[in-house]
C-alpha cells in the first residue's frame, strides 16, 4: 500500500509547510538524509500551549505529538515530493514541556512514533529516538519534535 493510500485510510490530509518563525529553514537535505527542523504542537492553527504534569496530561500530550507528526509528514512531503521515496524514518527527537516531576516524556512521544510506524510500516517507520523533558518550548508549546529521514 502506498504511503498516500495509508494516509487516506487514516483520514489524514497533509498540511502545507509552515513558514519559519525565526532564522532557519524547514528542512535540509544532505546526501540521502533529510533533516526536518523542530515543529511545535498546534491546535486550531495556534501553538498548543501547556506544560505536561501541570495543565496537560499524558494522553493529551500524545495527541499533540501525533499532530506534530502529521505536520512533519507535510514538511517531509514538501522536501521530497513523494513520501513513497522515504526508505526509513531514521531519528526522532522530542522535547516535552514538562514539570520537574513529570516522567512520561517517552509516552507522550509515542504519539508521533506510532503514527510513523502506521504510515511507513514496521520496518521503515521504526526509528531511533530521544525524548527530553524541558523547562519551556518556544511560544509555550507543549511539545516540539524534529525528524531525520532517509530517501532512496
Amino acid at each position: 500500500m502506498s504511503v498516500y493510500d495509508k494516509l487516506t485510510q487514516l483520514g489524514i490530509s497533509l498540511p502545507a509547510v509552515s513558514v519559519p518563525a525565526a532564522a532557519y529553514v524547514p528542512f535540509v537535505q544532505t546526501g540521502n538524509l533529510i533533516f526536518l527542523s523542530g515543529h511545535i504542537a498546534k491546535q486550531d492553527g495556534k501553538p498548543w500551549v501547556g506544560q505536561l504534569g501541570v495543565n496537560i496530561g499524558t494522553d493529551e500530550g500524545r495527541k499533540a505529538a501525533r499532530a506534530i507528526a502529521i505536520d512533519l509528514l507535510g514538511t517531509l512531503h514538501a522536501a521530497v515530493g513523494d513520501l513513497n521515496k522515504i526508505t526509513r524514518i531514521v531519528k526522532v527527537m522530542s522535547l516535552v514541556n514538562s514539570a520537574p516531576t513529570f516522567t512520561e516524556q517517552h509516552l507522550v512521544t509515542n504519539g508521533a512514533s506510532e503514527l510513523f510506524a502506521e504510515v511507513f510500516g514496521a520496518v521503515k517507520g521504526a526509528h531511533a529516538r530521544s525524548a527530553f523533558g524541558v523547562a519551556q518550548i518556544p511560544m509555550g508549546a507543549c511539545v516540539e519534535i524534529e525528524l531525520i529521514a532517509e530517501i532512496g
